[in-house]
Formats: C-alpha cells, structure tokens, sequence
C-alpha cells in the first residue's frame, strides 16, 4: 500500500477517535467547559487549574485542531502526488472544506451557548447540521484514502442502482441525524425506565428532541431496509471485485448497529454505548459510500496507473 494511501485511512481513523470524543463531550454535558470563548478556553490559551469538564472540552478541541493540520497535510501531499482533476486530489479538498465548517460549527455552538444543558430548538438544528457536515467529511477522507489506489469518480450512468444506493445513503443521513438529536434528548432528559422515556416522548408539549428520540428507531429500521435493497442491488450489478466484500460489510454493520441500537434503548442509553452507537454508525455510513464508489466508479482495470501515481 502506497504511503499516501496508509497516511489517509490513518487520518479517517484519528478522526473517528475526534468525533467519539465530542460524542463524549455532548454526553458528559462538558461542552461549556471553557465557557463561551473560542479559540480560547475561559480567556486562556492554557487553561490553569482545570476543572474536569475544562480537561475533556479542552481535550476535544486539542484533537480537533490535531485533525485539521493533519487534513492539511494530507492536501497538500495529495497535490504533490497526483496530477491535475485526479480523483483523490478532489477528496482532499473537499475534506479540508468539510473539516473548516467543522471547526466553525463547533465554535458557534460554543459561541452561542448551545451546549451543556441548553434545551433551546436552535441546539437541535444545529446538530443536524454538525451531524451531516461530520458525515461528509469521514465520506471525503474515506474517498481519498480509496480513490489514492482506485479509480474514482462517478462512471454508472443514471439507472435503478443509482437511485437505490442515494435512497441508502440519504436513509442513513437522516439516521445519523435524528440519532445524533436522539442522543441528546438522553443527555438533557434522561430518562429512569422505558416506561419513563416513553411517558416523556408522549407528553403532551414534548420539545422536539423528545419527538425525535421515539422517531429515531423507526427511521433506523426503514434505513437498514433501504441500504439491504441497495447492498444488494450493487452485487447484482457488479458480483465480482470489492463489492462483495463490502456489501457484506455493510450488511454486518447495520445488523450489528440495530442489536446495539436496542440495547441502548434498553439500558436507558448509558455513555459507553451511546460511542459504541455512534462508531458503528460512522462505519457503516464508511462502508456504504466505499460500496457506492466501488459500484457506481469505474472498472479497475486501470489500477496500476493510480498506484504508480500515488507512489
């Protein structure tokens, strides 16, 4: 494997650990720990005597600022290694693109007080919005790292599977994004029963966030239907190459996602596997835009010629 080609799976990796740990930090209910102030925390560069929330927001935004220089990096080696409109180089783009909303949607969230505790409707807009950015950019560094070996682009012309892996991978957006919202309906109202969180959900008056967390498993359900069609629509259309292994992939992740999904529920959503929630789900959105490239891209019958560029 190509040095660029480790680098970049290597930088998708180091930000799944930076999105598990903002996780951690909505779940912990740390995000004021540096008060309203960015870049700063409360004031400082550095912070002194720190409380804990100020270690675990201080860490995340450390990481982050980690994650951007690395993405950096990966752009400006991706220009020197590839020529000019090359697929990888496009990636790499966009994944500084998506990481620089990243860090302003972070900050205006931080900004505007839209953390800890805060219940207001503008929070729950704005996860969504983190939530699909968050999703766009693993999608682009995991294309990078893909198209640095593969042929890239889009080759399939319009046609049923088409339609059926972008009904997949919106399906799985859309389930990203209410379990994100879910998510923090069980930070800000946690609740001590089923019984409990249903009465919450059900309640006359009920904010948005306790609408969306009874909604969610719903949504997680007809997504894994929509990706099975597509995963399967994509190995009929190509049987041969990666697709398969990659459709197994996917399969396995969402039927993995939905048991861990019910046992979140059933367990009131405790800390640890809401991350774990979270991680399978960022993987196997991974998995289903690597199934979409390698079903909808070009043939790799042209493959030397990306790994002689790449090296």
């Amino acid at each position: 494997m190509p040095a660029f080609t480790r680098f970049a799976w290597a930088v998708l990796g180091y930000n799944l650990l930076v999105v598990a740990w903002g996780a951690f930090v909505r779940a912990t209910g740390s995000g004021a720990g540096c008060g309203q102030h960015w870049p700063t925390c409360n004031g400082q560069v550095l912070p002194r005597a720190p409380r804990l929330e100020t270690v675990i927001e201080f860490t995340h935004r450390a990481t982050s600022g980690i994650a951007l220089v690395l993405v950096v990096v990966l752009l400006v080696w991706a220009f020197r290694a590839f020529p000019r409109g090359h697929a990888a180089r496009k990636a790499a783009v966009a994944a500084l693109a998506f990481m620089i909303s990243e860090a302003l949607v972070g900050a205006g969230l931080v900004l505007y007080g839209w953390v800890a505790r805060d219940t207001s409707a503008a929070r729950g807009w704005v996860m969504a919005i983190h939530l699909t950015n968050t999703f766009l950019l693993l999608a682009a560094l995991a294309l990078c790292a893909e198209w640095s070996r593969r042929p890239g682009g889009l080759a399939a012309p319009p046609g049923r599977l088409r339609t059926l892996l972008g009904v997949a991978l919106l399906a799985v957006l859309v389930t990203g994004i209410t379990g994100a919202i879910a998510a923090l309906g069980d930070t800000l109202y946690p609740a001590r029963s089923l019984a409990h969180g249903l009465e919450q959900e059900l309640a006359p008056g009920a904010t948005l966030l306790l609408r969306l967390r009874l909604l969610h498993p719903f949504v997680a359900v007809a997504a894994a239907v929509a990706t099975a069609l597509a995963a399967r629509g994509a190995l009929h259309a190509r049987p041969r190459g990666r697709v398969p292994g990659l459709a197994t992939a996917v399969l396995t992740l969402v039927a993995g996602q939905l048991v861990l999904g019910a046992v979140n529920v059933a367990l009131l959503a405790p800390v640890a596997l809401q991350l774990a929630h979270l991680l399978v789900a960022d993987l196997t959105w991974i998995a289903l835009v690597l199934l979409a490239s390698a079903a909808l891209g070009p043939a790799e019958r042209v493959r030397a010629g990306a790994v002689s560029a790449a090296a």
